[in-house]
């Protein structure tokens, strides 16, 4: 009955309490973690497939077929004789793709600094979030105004970019590239 941005906030205690333990720095942790967990969330979106939730509003059996989707998806989305939005799937594919470019974008050499891979994981996880949330049924809304995930996705996108643009351009001594950062990670293993 936990919700995603409960286990994430849940997860970062853990992480930082883990991290002041045994002396290692947060936002390495944090880079290496954050592809993990996109894939973890792209795959765990088809619990809600399987449990016909978290769906969108409806739609029409030709929608779903011009989305050029397998049989099987299809018929899932049918709930009691109407078809509903695949927002589990669109989700799914959202986290994936961004797992997929974390990927790509942390072994680029002198790209990102520590602590960027990590947050262009919130970043883009809020930005999904936030479009696909405002297409589900069954949402927790703050009054009438904002969904609770929608606000959530918004603070934390901002929040993430604000923490971006200050680490790079007003800490000091600024936070070391990332591929710095994996020469360093291979000599603390080989040393314990």
């Amino acid at each position: 009955g936990i919700a995603i941005y409960g286990g994430l906030i849940a997860g970062g205690l853990t992480v930082y309490v883990l991290t002041k333990k045994k002396g290692v720095s947060i936002w390495l942790l944090l880079d290496i973690l954050a592809p993990s967990v996109l894939l973890a969330q792209s795959i765990g979106r088809w619990g809600n497939f399987i449990n016909q939730e978290a769906h969108g509003g409806p739609v029409t059996r030709q929608f779903l077929e011009n989305l050029y989707l397998p049989e099987f998806i299809i018929n899932q989305m049918n709930i009691n004789g109407t078809y509903y939005h695949p927002t589990f799937l669109y989700e799914s594919l959202w986290s994936l793709s961004g797992f997929v470019l974390l990927l790509l974008l942390r072994n680029k050499n002198q790209l990102l600094r520590q602590g960027e891979v990590a947050l262009s994981y919130v970043i883009w996880y809020s930005a999904g979030r936030f479009f696909i949330e405002g297409m589900r049924t069954d949402s927790l809304w703050i009054g009438n105004v904002i969904r609770v995930s929608q606000g959530l996705s918004l603070i934390l996108f901002v929040a993430a970019i604000g923490v971006w643009m200050y680490r790079r351009y007003y800490s000091y001594p600024p936070a070391p590239y990332y591929r710095v950062n994996l020469i360093f990670t291979k000599q603390l293993i080989t040393r314990r």
